[in-house]
């Protein structure tokens, strides 16, 4: 794994632990799943 990987994913996590602090996780876990559900359609459209 390279540095910028290692530096994202590092970074999601935080923003994880930033949410649930904050009491937003709900609204970030439902951006999760619409980003992950709007990029498979898209590959799945251009493939």
């Amino acid at each position: 794994m390279g540095l910028k990987s290692s530096l994202y994913k590092f970074l999601r996590i935080w923003n994880d632990v930033d949410a649930v602090r904050k009491g937003r996780a709900g609204k970030r876990i439902g951006r999760r799943a619409a980003g992950k559900a709007t990029g498979k359609a898209l590959k799945k459209l251009f493939k």
